[in-house]
């Protein structure tokens, strides 16, 4: 599992506390003083989580959550909060935040929280490496076997396919097997499966 929280707060108690429960829990904690840092470091942050403040000078938590979805990093985050605002849970929430937190909040709490959000960060990862594994694969397909892959997917039986794209139901079998074999897929439903991953269902 990734141990990287990357703690965003301007108060430097608040920061150095976090920093130093994580460390205790064998994690390993990345601090910023705003916003800014954190975006300077965006193209390499390591994976993990972000824990971030929502009131800070410059940008503030939930701007700091719009650029990184701008910039397409994909950390889950946590936000923390010293006012009760069931109006910014919701706005921070439906940009992606996967934790709320007020402050102050006890030790159990934010580790739960971050343990929740690495997991689920590990989890995205492994998605994101798969997806782009099926496009590798979906990238070696000819654009033949790609019409057969994408009728195929679409519930065509051979004979349809061959209908719909103007050549013989025996072609279409050969095609068919290259498509099996090219897409690594033991079965029909395999490469339904992997047609879904790939955002092609």
């Amino acid at each position: 599992m990734s141990d990287v929280v990357h703690i965003v707060d301007d108060d430097k108690a608040v920061r150095e506390s976090i920093a130093f429960l994580l460390q205790v829990e064998a994690l390993t904690p990345r601090v910023y003083d705003s916003a800014e840092g954190l975006l300077a470091d965006a193209p390499a942050l390591a994976p993990g989580c972000i824990i971030t403040d929502v009131r800070m000078p410059g940008l503030n938590g939930l701007e700091l959550v719009e650029r990184l979805n701008r910039l397409n990093v994909k950390l889950p985050i946590i936000m923390l909060t010293g006012h009760a605002d069931v109006a910014l849970a919701v706005a921070a929430m439906k940009l992606g935040v996967v934790e709320f937190l007020e402050k102050p909040f006890d030790d159990a709490t934010l580790l739960a929280a971050v343990r929740a959000a690495l997991a689920r960060g590990d989890a995205a990862t492994g998605q994101e490496a798969e997806r782009a594994e099926i496009e590798v694969r979906l990238n070696r397909l000819t654009g033949r076997e790609r019409d057969v892959f994408e009728a195929i997917v679409a519930g065509d039986s051979n004979k349809a396919a061959a209908a719909r794209l103007g050549i013989s139901p025996r072609t279409v079998e050969i095609y068919r097997a290259n498509v099996m074999t090219k897409m690594r897929a033991q079965s029909l439903s395999d490469l339904v499966r992997l047609a879904l991953k790939a955002g092609l269902g």
